[in-house]
């Protein structure tokens, strides 16, 4: 009888494990409930930003550690990124039909894994594999962010959580630099991967407690694993040679193989949507004029976004001769501002649509960076023009991310998450790339006269982009 109850149990433990735990009567009764499940969110979506800023300020540390070379410890930055951006619209696609709570728990559990396997690596391919792991957790985490709270936030205040998530996300990244180096100097760089093993435990235990069960799922209906499997590597491939063209050129053979490879298995992959009616992304949803116009401008926000932070410290070191931690205490400007305005910008799309946040944002924001092309001589104008920055991205962020799930059915809220999610990651790519490319031989670390002239046209390409995002999001209207 003991053996044949094993069985029993093991399946009984195993269903358990896959089924969503209803949250405490006592919060779900509560009128302000759909805050917990926004503070929820708000630990995992501060904890990823950290943690990715904080790992870009160690890589020179790894460097000396491993006695790597810089392309080599690259990987450790490139590892994470690759697999959450690949893998961030797949997790969305199968958190609608398995649960976007279930997998959102379990995110933490997979970063919280990942986080102190890359603490306690012995070399760095055991580091790379490691943030390959974090990467598929954070892929969990982001997929699902937006869509938990468009599922529990009344319509009507539905910008103001994304708000607090976007503040959330950006706080992470403006301490990531200071905590990482306080780390660093006092406890090494292990300490910076270890210290989201506690973030993550209470992000776990939250999520199992406050968050409500997932309603409005796709069960029953098949995963489309093929277009997983096509899609994934698609992705990655492009977001590899948008990575490594600025640095092997964009005409060299691995970077053209790479290119080609990846639109290979694009057109493998429509060939593939175009027969089945469960693809792993629905191109349906780009017929609607609103989902659309809000991933296009989005992308370019986040291109505008990673650009000026690629684009300021190199000014900031090469052309006024500042320190690193000087350079990115001045950076952080952009970002404090940004968490500062997103609550109220959240709330501004609530009362009035998202047409005026996300317009005028974008607006403020290419005319800050039209004049950071004419004038970025002292070190207080560029602060000023940085906070510019932040508050145009500020008001336009919160209002457009709500857009984006707002205008998907709720069935596909977490299919639409993963595609907002997967926009940053191409945004900070091609950020990084095409500003490399406007700063030309600055980048290859020319002197300060070329950087000189350099760093205008790396300005206009950033205004010119994002005066683009500001007329598409005008197209989509309120």
């Amino acid at each position: 009888m003991g053996g044949a109850g094993r069985p029993s149990r093991l399946r009984a433990a195993w269903r358990l494990l896959l089924t969503e735990p209803a949250r405490p009567q006592a919060i779900g009764r509560r009128p302000d409930s759909h805050w917990f499940v926004v503070a929820t969110v708000c630990v995992g979506a501060f904890m990823g930003q950290l943690d990715a800023s904080i790992v870009t300020l160690a890589l020179p540390t790894l460097r000396h550690a491993f006695h790597a070379s810089l392309g080599a410890v690259e990987w450790v930055a490139l590892a994470y990124l690759l697999v959450l951006v690949a893998g961030v619209t797949v997790v969305g696609h199968l958190a609608d039909r398995a649960g976007r709570k279930l997998l959102y728990t379990y995110g933490f559990l997979v970063f919280i894994a990942g986080s102190f396997g890359a603490g306690i690596a012995p070399s760095l391919p055991f580091l790379v594999g490691a943030r390959v792991l974090q990467g598929a957790g954070a892929a969990m985490l982001q997929a699902n962010s937006v869509a938990l709270i468009a599922q529990a936030m009344p319509p009507k205040e539905l910008g103001r959580g994304v708000g607090f998530q976007g503040a959330a996300q950006a706080l992470g990244l403006a301490a990531g630099p200071s905590v990482g180096g306080l780390l660093i100097s006092l406890a090494g760089w292990r300490s910076i991967f270890f210290l989201s093993v506690p973030a993550g435990l209470l992000g776990a235990v939250l999520g199992w407690i406050l968050l409500p069960r997932s309603r409005d799922l796709r069960r029953g209906e098949p995963f489309d694993w093929l277009g997983a499997v096509l899609f994934m590597p698609a992705v990655a491939t492009l977001l590899a040679a948008l990575s490594f063209g600025g640095e092997l050129g964009w005409s060299s053979p691995p970077v053209v193989a790479t290119l080609g490879a990846s639109a290979l298995l694009a057109a493998w992959f429509a060939a593939h949507q175009a027969r089945t009616s469960h693809s792993i992304l629905d191109l349906r949803l780009f017929r609607r004029l609103a989902f659309s116009a809000a991933v296009a401008s989005g992308l370019l926000s986040y291109l505008v976004l990673f650009g000026t932070m690629f684009l300021i410290p190199f000014y900031l070191q090469e052309g006024q001769r500042l320190g690193p931690a000087a350079a990115g205490g001045v950076l952080t400007v952009l970002a404090v501002a940004l968490a500062l305005v997103a609550p109220t910008a959240g709330r501004l799309a609530d009362r009035f649509g998202a047409g005026p946040p996300t317009v005028g944002g974008m607006l403020l924001t290419a005319a800050a960076l039209a004049v950071f092309t004419v004038d970025h001589g002292g070190i207080g104008t560029v602060s000023v023009e940085l906070a510019a920055v932040g508050i145009g991205l500020g008001l336009f962020t919160p209002a457009n991310n709500a857009a984006i799930v707002g205008s998907a059915p709720r069935r596909q809220a977490g299919e639409a998450s993963g595609i907002l999610n997967m926009t940053r990651g191409l945004g900070t790519s091609l950020g990084v790339a095409l500003t490399g490319l406007a700063l030309g031989g600055a980048a290859a670390g020319a002197g300060a006269a070329v950087h000189a002239q350099a760093v205008p046209g790396a300005g206009i390409l950033l205004a010119s982009t994002a005066m683009a995002a500001a007329l598409i999001s005008s197209l989509r209207g309120a």
